[in-house]
């Protein structure tokens, strides 16, 4: 495993970090976490080298807004020696936070859900400049440095889906030991961006990435035409490889969070990390993604993430299921096989009532209504 300093904090984290937002599921429920598989992963992530261990109050949740059973989870693997091993982050959650006594006891909720007396990496979750705006308002800055005086929180930090012109004035406002942002290379130029990544690093400001694999699409059943660039290049490499290696090729970049759902998704991520050095791409390789970028941008209906932020939809409407049916039909070569996919997807389309407040909440900015329509008109419900 290859390490990195987290910004100015003077720790070491590992370049991979374990993301607990999509761990394996009993019968298809996102809150029914099957233990015994993310436990063994979870251990063998820990046994090779991972230091670094992410969560949240609303992962693995069965409703967005309530509480998940992700930190739940992470508390009871974490149990019996494993907590001492990495450095744990969660979020505060940010969202249901409406007056200040909501920060002290979410903050005790949550030391409580994880089983530990403090908290490494605590984040303000999901960052825009409206809610950094509000957040300051309320006083949350000097809560964190509160929490960290009296030791239940080790580093404030954040993790950022607002515009990129607020990306700067947030990283300027506090002592941040990172900010954590979406970006892969297909995202380089979407939220803060590249352009945020080196305002932080040279800031001395860490920078933790989602998606590098943008929620597994980059990981496997590629279009045919970008893994022509790629196997054109004469280089062995997968497709999970080749994403997550453009991302450890920043220097700026402390870590990347990947959001594992299976033994075998671990053991390959781990095995790709032992390559990610910062600078280790050469120019014709770095000149491929330009070219995967062009490729794919041109097919992509929708750039859904999945992260259910939508849901529960009022209507009943399963939005990320009908976005990544829509996206299915469009970007990839068998559409038929994805369309008849959709059979599957019971909140379909066709009961959306254009209520919005989906596209009030979604990271991604996505015209959800428009997508509900074209993907009813497709699918015929």
């Amino acid at each position: 495993m290859l390490y990195r300093t987290m910004g100015s904090t003077g720790i070491d984290v590992s370049v991979l970090g374990f993301g607990c937002m999509r761990l394996p599921v009993i019968g298809g429920k996102a809150d029914v976490i099957d233990y015994p598989a993310a436990t063994e992963m979870l251990h063998h992530a820990i046994d090779n080298g991972v230091n670094y261990v992410d969560t949240a109050y609303f992962y693995h949740a069965q409703n967005f807004g309530s509480a998940g059973s992700s930190e739940p989870f992470v508390g009871e693997a974490l149990s019996g020696g494993w907590r001492e091993k990495v450095n744990l982050a969660t979020k505060l959650p940010v969202f249901l936070i409406k007056t200040a006594d909501d920060f002290e006891r979410y903050l005790e909720e949550q030391l409580g859900r994880l089983k530990t007396d403090h908290i490494d990496f605590y984040l303000l979750h999901g960052l825009t400049g409206e809610s950094f705006d509000r957040m300051v308002g309320l006083g949350a800055l000097e809560f964190l440095d509160a929490a960290r005086a009296d030791g239940r929180v080790g580093h404030a930090a954040f993790s950022f889906h607002g515009e990129a012109a607020d990306f700067p004035r947030i990283i300027d406002g506090h002592e941040w030991a990172f900010g954590q942002i979406q970006y892969n290379y297909m995202d380089v130029d979407y939220q803060a961006g590249h352009a945020g990544l080196r305002y932080a690093a040279d800031k001395g400001v860490g920078v933790v990435v989602m998606e590098p694999l943008k929620g597994g699409k980059l990981a496997a059943n590629m279009p045919a035409e970008v893994t022509a660039i790629f196997d054109g290049s004469g280089i062995e490499r997968s497709a999970a490889e080749w994403a997550l290696r453009y991302v450890w090729n920043e220097p700026g970049v402390s870590l990347a969070l990947s959001g594992m759902s299976t033994m075998e998704q671990v053991v390959e991520n781990l095995e790709i990390a032992g390559r990610g050095v910062a600078g280790s791409l050469t120019a014709d390789e770095l000149a491929l993604y330009v070219r995967a970028r062009a490729a794919m941008a041109a097919r992509i209906k929708a750039d859904c993430t999945a992260c259910g932020y939508c849901q529960p939809c009022p209507s009943g409407v399963e939005i990320p299921r009908v976005i990544a049916s829509l996206n299915a039909a469009t970007v990839w070569d068998d559409a038929n096989q994805w369309m008849a996919g959709y059979t599957q997807v019971k909140g379909v389309a066709s009961l959306c009532t254009e209520c919005g407040q989906c596209e009030e909440i979604c990271p991604q900015g996505l015209p959800i209504r428009d997508l509900m329509k074209e993907a009813a008109g497709l699918f015929g419900r």
